[in-house]
């Protein structure tokens, strides 16, 4: 499209600069065609290029014939490829070289009417600059890629974990150690304080009775004594067992 454009503007500027610098020449300036004027004086110093124009101006006794070389130098227009009357006429340069003009009334072109224009090539149109290229878009960013590294796990803690608290057991109580009074008389022993050490008792068996003397009240004491306490380990021993 940009391309397209440019050729159609390039087609315009070589179509109309030629047009904005041609030039109209008004031939014998104020002397107009005419006899009298000196036209190769008049041509000097002039630049004719493609493109421009020449104007005569001439009254009801002249008129312009356009003729080769030959018919320039002998003043003779029965070659003339074109032949102008009308009073005000503009032909247009349209090609390079040089063109020749006589006026063919009989004496003019030998009193003095007639003009060689050399023609040029038309002025080159200026050097446009093509626009520059829009800058093209920079290429999308390329996507991060997934991380394939997995996040590194937190170490587990190097601190032990510490032991629930617990209650120390209590040492279990012995039974309290009976021992005869010395009176035969049974006493209430008080426990004491164990030591947590301390094995558990083992059962012991009742004591066979050694031969004694005659019972008496005394001997009775110290056996009923020896029953209880001999009752009393008995049903300590099945309570710890």
């Amino acid at each position: 499209m940009g391309s397209t454009a440019a050729g159609a503007l390039l087609l315009l500027l070589l179509a109309v600069v030629p047009a904005v610098f041609a030039v109209t020449f008004q031939v014998g300036d104020i002397g107009f065609w005419n006899s009298g004027v000196d036209y190769t004086d008049w041509v000097t110093g002039k630049t004719f290029r493609v493109g421009d124009t020449l104007e005569f101006q001439y009254g009801p006794s002249h008129s312009v014939a356009v003729v080769n070389k030959a018919g320039f130098d002998a003043c003779d227009s029965t070659g003339a490829t074109q032949t102008f009357s009308g009073g005000d006429t503009k032909i247009d340069l349209t090609t390079v070289g040089t063109m020749h003009f006589i006026c063919p009334t009989p004496g003019h072109c030998q009193g003095g009417m007639k003009l060689a224009v050399t023609v040029l090539a038309a002025v080159p149109p200026p050097a446009t600059q093509s626009p520059p290229p829009s800058p093209k878009s920079p290429p999308p960013s390329p996507r991060t890629p997934p991380s394939s590294i997995p996040s590194p796990k937190s170490p587990p803690s190097s601190t032990p974990p510490k032991p629930a608290p617990h209650s120390p057991r209590k040492p279990k109580t012995p039974p309290p150690s009976a021992s005869p009074p010395a009176n035969g008389t049974p006493k209430s022993e008080s426990p004491s304080s164990p030591s947590p050490t301390t094995p558990s008792p083992s059962p012991m068996t009742s004591p066979s009775p050694s031969p004694s003397p005659p019972i008496n009240a005394v001997s009775k004491g110290v056996m009923m004594s020896y029953g209880m306490m001999a009752i009393t380990m008995l049903l300590m021993y099945g309570i710890m067992s």
